[in-house]
């Protein structure tokens, strides 16, 4: 990854600290982004952190820009912001739930898309890699608004890989199963977490996928569910 900018949301969160470890050992340079992040995240020559809010356009846009004048490009992007929220049956998941989900897992993806795709484009290169979940094409009762939101993640990706197959653009998401992390132990501690993915395996499968190894993997939906098939 020597000479490569790689963008990554959600950099100082659960997964992405993770990630963003993986990628700077790997020898990037890193933006990394959150809604509240600092070079403090990460003390590392390699870390340049950007606060953004997703949500927002013009922070997407802003977030592109501010990059691409600092470093010159942007060669791939590791979009591991996301949340969780559960509820009940879909008759008592209320607005409040479908919209934080839409907020947390699809607004972000579609606002980093829109304003990372022209640079990509024209620079005639890129790599887009996306986490998503098992639940975005297996749903589970209970979790209605979370599954439908990865689900549309899925979706977005798939469409963005289509519509970029002849500018030198993949872009792909990663399905993992329950992550081992310290929100999701707090969350179920007296779960077997045999059967859950580890941090660090995602993160060595997002650095393959940016890396010109995965070149021809494009639109791909890639379940990492472990011990938990």
């Amino acid at each position: 990854m020597d000479n490569q900018v790689v963008l990554i949301t959600g950099a100082n969160g659960a997964l992405g600290t993770f990630v963003t470890a993986t990628f700077l050992e790997a020898g990037a340079q890193v933006v990394g982004t959150s809604r509240r992040i600092d070079g403090k995240a990460f003390l590392h020559d390699r870390f340049e952190a950007i606060p953004a809010d997703l949500t927002q356009q013009n922070d997407a846009n802003h977030l592109i820009a501010d990059a691409v004048d600092k470093f010159g490009k942007i060669d791939a992007v590791v979009h591991t912001a996301g949340a969780f929220a559960g509820g009940g049956p879909i008759q008592e998941t209320d607005d409040k739930v479908w919209e934080q989900m839409i907020d947390a897992n699809l607004r972000p993806a579609v606002n980093l898309l829109r304003a990372l795709l022209p640079h990509m484009r024209q620079r005639e290169r890129g790599r887009i890699v996306a986490i998503g979940s098992r639940a975005g094409v297996e749903p589970a009762a209970g979790i209605s608004a979370y599954s439908a939101s990865k689900a549309a993640l899925v979706s977005l990706m798939k469409t963005a890989a289509l519509e970029n197959r002849k500018s030198g653009i993949t872009a792909n998401v990663i399905l993992p199963g329950t992550i081992d992390t310290e929100a999701n132990r707090r969350m179920d501690p007296k779960a077997d977490r045999s059967n859950w993915v580890t941090p660090q395996k995602i993160a060595a499968l997002a650095l393959f996928l940016t890396s010109d190894e995965a070149a021809e993997i494009t639109g791909a939906a890639i379940p990492v569910y472990g011990a938990g098939l």
